[in-house]
């Protein structure tokens, strides 16, 4: 399905592995011009150079910095002269019980999930208000949803991205702005990666690899809701692996 996404300007953040480079390599396909951000910026230069992205469409980005997220979406804007969508996609996942105090994690978590979502909603909507059109989406996750043992801290960001996403959905009705909240349940991306606690850590790769499904399928959901007609708007995706009960 590529109506809808053909020529459309995209930016994608965390887009250097798992959902962003799945979303960017389904759009590529169907014809999307990328910008992609993300910290390891010789892995986005690889994949520009997989995708055939012309020169300037990658940019290092470290969502916990205003500015470097505002430098991304005005890369678009200089090198296209639109911004159609913004993926704010990077996010972490170190699970521990909360009786560990795992502080600086705490605080990480909500400095990339949360503020980073922020960040990307605060630089892309003046474009989007200036041209009357525009689709901001947000990935929360199933623990967005519904909350289980070790990822209290997790769980309360994903919940904040559907809080804000349904708040910035009321809001910019009047600019003809789209909004989409996209929940996965286990992926199989780096993500359980970013869990230090070695007991944790082992029952999540346990986890994943018995219920993961492909990344691609996180690019399916986000063509779907980029591709509807303009008077459509997809507002939340929700979707599990089959087997997956949590």
């Amino acid at each position: 399905m590529t109506y809808g996404i053909e020529g459309k300007v995209v930016v994608i953040t965390g887009a250097s592995s798992g959902l962003g480079e799945a979303a960017a390599r389904r759009l590529a396909k169907d014809g999307a011009k990328l910008i992609l951000g993300a910290r390891r910026v010789e892995r986005l230069e690889a994949l520009a150079r997989e995708l055939s992205l012309p020169d300037g469409s990658v940019l290092k980005t470290d969502v916990t910095d205003p500015k470097q997220v505002q430098a991304l979406v005005d890369q678009a804007l200089n090198l296209h002269g639109k911004l159609d969508v913004i993926i704010n996609n990077a996010g972490l996942m170190p699970h521990s019980p909360l009786e560990r105090a795992k502080i600086a994690e705490w605080n990480q978590m909500i400095d990339v999930n949360i503020k980073g979502v922020l960040y990307g909603i605060a630089a892309a909507l003046p474009p989007m208000q200036a041209q009357k059109s525009g689709q901001i989406i947000n990935v929360a996750s199933v623990a967005g949803h519904k909350v289980g043992k070790n990822n209290a801290v997790y769980s309360a960001t994903k919940h904040a991205v559907r809080a804000i996403s349904e708040g910035l959905r009321q809001e910019v009705k009047p600019y003809n702005i789209r909004t989409t909240i996209i929940s996965p349940g286990a992926v199989d991306t780096e993500l359980p990666n970013s869990i230090t606690e070695s007991d944790v850590s082992q029952g999540i790769h346990d986890f994943y690899a018995k219920f993961a499904i492909p990344a691609d399928s996180f690019g399916s959901m986000v063509a779907f809701a980029i591709a509807q007609p303009e008077e459509v708007d997809v507002n939340e995706i929700l979707y599990r692996p089959t087997a997956q009960e949590l």
